[in-house]
Formats: C-alpha cells, sequence, structure tokens
C-alpha cells in the first residue's frame, strides 16, 4: 500500500478514535486515582491546548509535519492552529519523514523551538539519522556550545488492526540514546504538563503518545488548566498507593496496572502502581523507594521484552536494592514477534490486565490458574 493510500486508511480508521476504543473496550473500566473535578479533557484535547498555550507564549515554537495545518491533524491534535497561527508555524509538509526532521532540527540549531509531529513513531524511523546523529549528540559534540530545543512526538505502540509495521513501542529504542529525553503520558494531566516541559526544554525530547488514549477523558483540577503548569521531567508519580507489590508501567499499560490493583485488592493484594511518565531519564529513587516497602516488583510494557524499559528496571533493582526483594522481579511485555493482524492473535501480543494479576500473585506466592 503507498503511502498515501496509508494515510487516507488511517484517516478513516482513527479520525473517531473516541468510538473505536469504546467499541473495542481496550481500557474499560479503568481504574484512575486523581483529585476530585468537576471538569474532565480529553487526552488530545490536553495535547491540543498544550500546543496552543505554548506557541502563544513563545513566537519560536512552530509545528511541523504531515497534515497538521489543513486536516488539523491525522488525530486533531492541532486542531484550530493553522487558523490561529498561519502556514508560517503550522507547516504542512510533503511525506518524506527525512525531509522536513532534518529541516526542523536545523531550525533548533538557530534557537527555534520545532514540534515535529510523526504520523506514528513507526514513521520516525526514516528519520532517526537527524534525531540521534543530529539532535541527540550536537550537544555533546559541541562542548555544550549548541542546544537542540526540539520536540518529537506522536503516537507510538500498538493500535488496533494496523500490523507489523505500524505497530511498534519505540520507548526502549530512543530510550537507550543518550542526549535524548523521552516522555510517555497516560492522563489528561500527563500529556498536557510534560509537552509544555518537553517545549520549554532545552534538549531534544522524544514525545511517545498512544493512539488509543487520544479520546479518553480524565479529570482535571483549575491548576491542570491553568496556563504555567508544567510537569517535571525525569518524575514518576505514584498512581496508587500500596504495600505488598510494586507494578510500574507507563502509557497505556498504566490503565491496565489500575485495573489490575483493583482485582488484586479482593484478594487481599495491596498494590502500588507507579507511572513512570519518563523513560529517559528514569526515575530510579521513586522505584527504588516503592520496592523497599513492598519487596516485590513487576513491570509493566507493551514493548518487545529483550532489552526493554522493564528489563533496564529490573536490572537497575537487581543492582541498587536486591536485598529488598522477597520474589523474583515479574516482567510482562508484549510477546518477542511482529506484530500479528489477526484481532484474536493481536490480543494474545500484547499484555492484559490478567496477566498483571497472575505476575502480582505469583510474587506474592498466590497460586494462580
Amino acid at each position: 500500500m503507498s503511502r498515501t493510500l496509508l494515510q487516507r486508511a488511517r484517516r478513516a480508521a482513527f479520525a473517531t478514535g473516541s468510538e473505536r476504543l469504546q467499541k473495542l473496550g481496550c481500557l474499560q473500566n479503568a481504574t484512575r486515582t486523581y483529585a476530585s473535578s468537576s471538569k474532565e479533557i480529553t487526552v488530545r484535547e490536553a495535547l491540543n491546548t498544550a500546543l496552543d498555550e505554548e506557541m502563544a507564549a513563545d513566537p519560536k515554537v512552530f509545528l511541523i509535519g504531515e497534515e497538521v495545518g489543513e486536516y488539523q491533524g491525522a488525530y486533531k491534535i492541532s486542531k484550530g492552529l493553522l487558523e490561529k497561527y498561519g502556514p508560517e508555524r503550522v507547516i504542512d509538509t510533503p511525506i518524506t519523514e527525512a525531509g522536513f526532521t532534518g529541516i526542523a532540527v536545523g531550525a533548533a540549531y538557530k534557537e527555534l523551538r520545532p514540534v515535529v509531529e510523526f504520523m506514528t513513531f513507526n514513521f520516525s524511523m526514516q528519520a532517526i539519522d537527524h534525531i540521534i546523529n543530529s539532535a541527540a549528540k550536537s550537544n555533546y559534540m559541541s562542548a555544550g556550545q549548541l542546544t537542540v530545543p526540539i520536540v518529537f512526538r506522536g503516537p507510538n505502540g500498538a493500535a488496533a488492526g494496523v500490523g507489523a509495521q505500524h505497530s511498534q513501542c519505540y520507548a526502549a529504542w530512543y530510550g537507550s540514546c543518550p542526549g535524548l529525553k523521552v516522555l510517555s503520558p497516560y492522563s489528561s494531566e500527563d500529556a498536557r504538563g510534560l509537552l509544555k516541559a518537553a517545549i520549554r526544554d532545552p534538549d531534544p525530547v522524544v514525545f511517545l503518545e498512544n493512539e488509543l488514549l487520544y479520546g479518553e477523558s480524565f479529570p482535571v483540577s483549575d491548576e491542570i488548566l491553568d496556563s504555567n503548569f508544567v510537569l517535571p521531567i525525569g518524575k514518576a508519580k505514584i498512581e496508587r498507593p500500596g504495600k505488598d507489590v510494586t507494578i510500574t508501567a507507563y502509557s497505556k499499560m498504566v490503565g491496565y496496572a489500575l485495573k489490575a490493583a483493583e482485582i488484586l485488592e479482593k484478594d487481599g493484594i495491596s498494590a502500588e502502581v507507579i507511572n513512570l511518565r519518563s523513560i529517559r531519564p528514569l526515575d530510579r529513587a521513586t522505584i527504588n523507594e516503592s520496592v523497599r516497602k513492598t519487596n516485590r516488583l513487576v513491570t509493566v510494557e507493551e514493548g518487545f521484552p529483550q532489552h526493554g524499559v522493564g528489563a533496564e528496571i529490573c536490572a537497575s533493582i537487581v543492582e541498587e536494592i536486591f536485598e529488598y526483594l522477597d520474589a523474583p522481579v515479574e516482567r510482562i511485555a508484549g510477546a518477542d514477534i511482529p506484530m500479528p493482524y489477526a484481532a484474536n492473535l493481536e490480543r494474545l501480543a500484547v499484555p492484559q490486565i490478567e496477566d498483571i494479576v497472575r505476575a502480582a500473585k505469583r510474587t506474592c506466592y498466590r497460586s494462580v490458574p
């Protein structure tokens, strides 16, 4: 299938992402812990308002990518921005990730603040030389004389029915590269606060969103909606406190972990759920503190198991606080295969809530089916 046809197909398939998500039930009844609030916004709205406010506050910020302008974004993240800021700051490009990413990195060299949108992070592989060799390494290679304030953002990980070439998680790929900061939001609070922090940061930031979360609504406080609200890069959030087992997760898997914790509570197991938020830098201190308390750890991610984010967390725990473990670490990840296209096989290839529940029970030496 040509890239143009692929774009059209993805437009049709994902223009009503929230409706598809409701039908799929991918995050049905995922438990959330937030301060009470009468207002809810979707992750899509959180990203849109963050972009809008940062562009209004700083004329050096601009958005570039495929269909970000006239079409208002493949997932409507940039809705209304072209009309408000014009084609010089909301730039539609041809289908050439290598081209427009290179242009954006060059603009960052000249102290502009580009936000590069990839229709999916799978397409970022076309531009990976600019991301890794140009953006990530220039500050070091120039002895600190050159900063590269740029954000690479877009949907990451599995969606639904888009096959092996459009379902990969790049958290571990980019998380292994010095010079990059890698963020992966879960909630509307995460999306808004972390994107604003990423745009203001002097270093290149890879911002990994999730397509199936765009239409999800989360409660937000007045503080979160304030234009000055930002979240610190490199700091995890304890979404649910617990005392028996620690569960780390990021992006969509946070919702799954919260639902698993709710099920575990009925069996007398108190699970602490940590939303990593930041893949690089990784908040090892928060993870270590939690494991010192619970003495057990389950890591959850959509990506491949080998050399994954969970593998890094496991190694860190063994190196730093091994003596606190009362059970082997459990690692839940995607299957070590290319993503199947068939819906039944696709479900088997990504972690499910029941996988997390069984893993947590194993760490507590409870019998599992």
